[in-house]
């Protein structure tokens, strides 16, 4: 295993961890602008306000991309395991 290697293999596992929680941090931050945009047009300081709605939206985003984020999943790990006898060489 040579270092290009170890460092391409790393950056993919990077890329791969960063597009699986893009969907549910994308939603997170839009429902947080408008939650923000609203409390400052309506002077509405409650707390609860800004995670209840978050929260919400993350376990949406998370149900809609499950079946996307397993599938990027079980490929990166079938073609690692695929590959491990060329890894060890």
């Amino acid at each position: 295993m040579s270092p290009d290697f170890v460092v391409s293999f790393g950056r993919e596992a990077i890329l791969i961890t960063l597009m699986l929680a893009l969907p549910m941090l994308g939603l997170g931050l839009i429902v947080g602008l408008i939650i923000s945009i609203f409390q400052a047009v309506t002077s509405i300081q409650e707390m609860t306000l800004t995670f209840i709605p978050k929260i919400v939206a993350i376990m949406f985003a998370l149900i809609i991309f499950a079946p996307w984020m397993l599938e990027k999943m079980i490929l990166f790990t079938r073609t690692l395991i695929i590959n491990i006898p060329t890894y060890v060489r």
